[in-house]
C-alpha cells in the first residue's frame, strides 16, 4: 500500500525541527519502503504492507519518540488525496490561495460556524478536512478555527504534487 504523511507543527527551524533526512530515515527505520519526502513541511510519501491505521500507529509513536512530544500523522492513499481534488470548491482560485485542512474526522457545520476573525475567507467542509481561500493571501489572514487546530494544512498545489509521488 502507498501512502502520504501529512505532519503537523514540523518544520526546518524553531520548536518542531524535524529535517526530512531524519523524516526519511524514521520511515525506513519502520520498514516503509520507497520513501521520499517533499518540501521541508513534514511531507512524505511510502509504501508499506500495514493497513493504513496500523501505519499511522507505528509511525505516530517514532516521531512523538524522536520528537519528545506528541506529532500529529495525517495519512491518505490516493483515491483519498483524489477525492479532496475533486470536490475542490474552489476551483478558479490559484492553488497557492486555496488550503486544505486535513482532519481525523469530517468536520460539522458548527466548525465552521466558530470560526473567527473571516474577512474575505472562504471556508468549506471536505471529507475529513476543510478547504479554506484566501483570496488576499494567507500572510494577511487572522482566520481562527478552533475546531481545525489539531489538523495540518497544505495548499492545493503540495496535495497535487503529493499525488503525483503516489501515482508516480
Amino acid at each position: 500500500m502507498k501512502l502520504a504523511a501529512f505532519l503537523r507543527a514540523v518544520n526546518v527551524g524553531g520548536t518542531g525541527k524535524l529535517p526530512m533526512s531524519e523524516l526519511r530515515a524514521i520511515c525506513e527505520g519502520l520498514g516503509f519502503t520507497a520513501v521520499q519526502t517533499y518540501i521541508a513541511s513534514g511531507n512524505v510519501v511510502f509504501e508499506t504492507k500495514l493497513a493504513a491505521p496500523a501505519a499511522k500507529e507505528k509511525l505516530s509513536l517514532a516521531l512523538d519518540k524522536h520528537m519528545g512530544k506528541p506529532v500529529g500523522v495525517f495519512l491518505r492513499d490516493a483515491a483519498g488525496l483524489r477525492t479532496l481534488l475533486d470536490e475542490n470548491p474552489f476551483p478558479q482560485a490559484d492553488g497557492a490561495r486555496h488550503m486544505i485542512i486535513l482532519l481525523d474526522e469530517t468536520p460539522n457545520a458548527e466548525m465552521i460556524a466558530n470560526a473567527r476573525f473571516i474577512t474575505d475567507e472562504d471556508i468549506r467542509p471536505g471529507t475529513a478536512a476543510l478547504h479554506v481561500h484566501y483570496p488576499t493571501g494567507q500572510g494577511a489572514s487572522k482566520l481562527k478555527i478552533p475546531g481545525a487546530q489539531q489538523g495540518t494544512a497544505r495548499n492545493r498545489n503540495t496535495i497535487i504534487k503529493m499525488l503525483a509521488l503516489l501515482d508516480g
